[in-house]
């Protein structure tokens, strides 16, 4: 049963008004800071935020004119550009090695040498040469690799060009072709040994975003429409490829310090 409420209790008073002037001033002061806020907001969002989304997506001049396959040393079709990245080669570098990926030795007579007995053999090569393809009639830049097993049979890999021109920032282009080889076979143009590549370049094209992606090295990525809806061909060794005819474009992000 509820005790009876005690009658003589005390009621608390209400909390006495403010005057009038005061009570203006305090509600002035709370819509000049509401309204500050608001324009701090803007400010950041219009002047910060927006004009860095769209200059990192902006699409850069070195895509206006670029090549959309590669060339063999014999003028051959290669394999298809699709992907790029925005950066320096510093950034580029540092990414590929965050990632866990593997910069591709040059090619000589030991490193080929050296690459045969890793096949045949099924020893380790994380550093194993990749063929010479053409962009602008010149060699890679720089190729990067990730085997899947004991030796380079099978590797993820990833070929790139330094596009001649630089975006509003200073930023080379870094065009770039990356394939999954799935085996090594005769070449039916020269008939000398070479790897032979999964027909699809776009898993192997999203790997390596995803990767860079995962190792926190890109600030951004968007798509852009490349070769048409869906492009099938083969390249220099005659393997198939298909792709959805969209190139994907990362902008790298600064090297964090060590």
């Amino acid at each position: 049963m509820d005790p009876t409420p005690d009658a003589n209790a005390a009621v608390p008073s209400p909390a006495p008004a403010l005057p009038p002037r005061r009570a203006f001033r305090r509600r002035l002061r709370q819509g000049l800071l509401a309204l500050a806020a608001v324009v701090l907001a803007y400010v950041a969002v219009a002047y910060v935020a927006a004009p860095t989304f769209w200059r990192a997506r902006r699409p850069h001049p070195g895509l206006e004119d670029a090549p959309r396959v590669t060339r063999t040393g014999n003028g051959i079709s290669g394999d298809p550009v699709n992907l790029a990245l925005v950066g320096t080669e510093e950034e580029l570098l540092a990414a590929f090695r965050a990632a866990g990926w593997h910069t591709a030795d040059p090619i000589t007579p030991r490193t080929a040498w050296r690459m045969s007995q890793a096949c045949s053999l099924g020893r380790p090569y994380l550093t194993a040469p990749v063929s010479n393809l053409y962009l602008w009639d010149r060699k890679q830049d720089h190729a990067f690799q990730v085997a899947e097993g004991k030796s380079p049979r099978r590797r993820h890999h990833v070929r790139f060009w330094r596009s001649p021109e630089l975006d509003a920032d200073g930023r080379p282009l870094w065009l770039g072709a990356a394939t999954f080889d799935r085996s090594v076979g005769i070449d039916v143009h020269t008939l000398q040994f070479t790897h032979h590549i999964d027909a699809d370049v776009d898993a192997e094209r999203d790997r390596v975003i995803a990767d860079l992606g995962a190792a926190g090295c890109l600030i951004d990525t968007y798509r852009l429409p490349w070769v048409g809806e869906e492009w099938r061909g083969r390249n220099g060794g005659y393997d198939p490829f298909v792709t959805d005819g969209f190139l994907v474009v990362g902008v790298l992000a600064p090297p964090s310090a060590e």
